[in-house]
């Protein structure tokens, strides 16, 4: 078994040191939904919310989440990330809004933590402007897609 990476022989937490590891092309990808109401659904994908375009401004909320997840995430690297794309589909089977990211760089240390956070700050975003008319609205199946580059080469989920 491998051992966790975020501790020192101590059991101490620390940053792990990257420094001796090459720069490669990093891309990660994840996803989750935020599940809710037709009726909250419809409201969203016709541009009727309360507060306003909810899919395009959850859109730039994971953009900015995924460039913020150093200063979230206490052990995460701070990364000059060189693209961020964030995906919000609406899926009437759900009823919700099903949300994809995918973020690259060029990098010690890959991106999957900043995908996560893109995605789960998409989500948060969409609740938050939401939630006046549905606050039953639920938040899940966030998960890494896709990992490539670096020593450990590609992950793909099944």
């Amino acid at each position: 078994m491998m051992a966790l990476t975020h501790f020192d022989k101590k059991g101490d937490a620390h940053m792990v040191d990257v420094s001796d590891k090459a720069e490669t092309a990093r891309v990660a990808s994840a996803e989750g939904h935020v599940t809710m109401a037709p009726e909250t659904l419809a409201l969203i994908t016709a541009g009727e919310a309360q507060k306003g375009d909810v899919l395009g401004v959850a859109r730039l909320a994971g953009i900015m989440g995924a460039k913020r997840t150093a200063d979230l995430i206490p052990l995460c690297h701070p990364l000059p990330v060189t693209k961020v794309s964030v995906d919000l589909t609406p899926d009437p089977a759900l009823p919700g809004l099903r949300i994809t990211a995918t973020v690259k760089t060029t990098g010690r240390t890959g991106v999957e933590m900043e995908a996560l956070t893109a995605v789960s700050t998409a989500a948060l975003t969409v609740y938050d402007m939401a939630k006046a008319v549905d606050r039953a609205m639920q938040i899940g199946g966030i998960r890494v897609t896709l990992k490539d580059g670096g020593k450990s080469g590609r992950y793909e989920a099944e």
